[in-house]
């Protein structure tokens, strides 16, 4: 990603602050930037996989 590219399109393009521009994901920042539509949205097939890899709920075994 370069990184370097976005931080000034978001500083100088965008008039963000420092804090306001690492702050926002970058979808958030492409759809800023007018990239409408440029990521399609997340779906249950995806949303399932990542729930299974990164369970919210684990609990260590060795604490109980």
């Amino acid at each position: 990603m370069d990184w370097a590219g976005l931080l000034q399109k978001g500083l100088y393009q965008l008039r963000l602050t420092p804090r306001d521009f690492w702050a926002l994901t970058p979808a958030e920042l492409q759809i800023m930037l007018g990239a409408v539509g440029a990521q399609a949205p997340m779906g249950r097939v995806q949303l399932d996989a990542l729930l299974r890899d990164f369970p919210d709920d684990v609990k260590d075994e060795t604490n109980g």
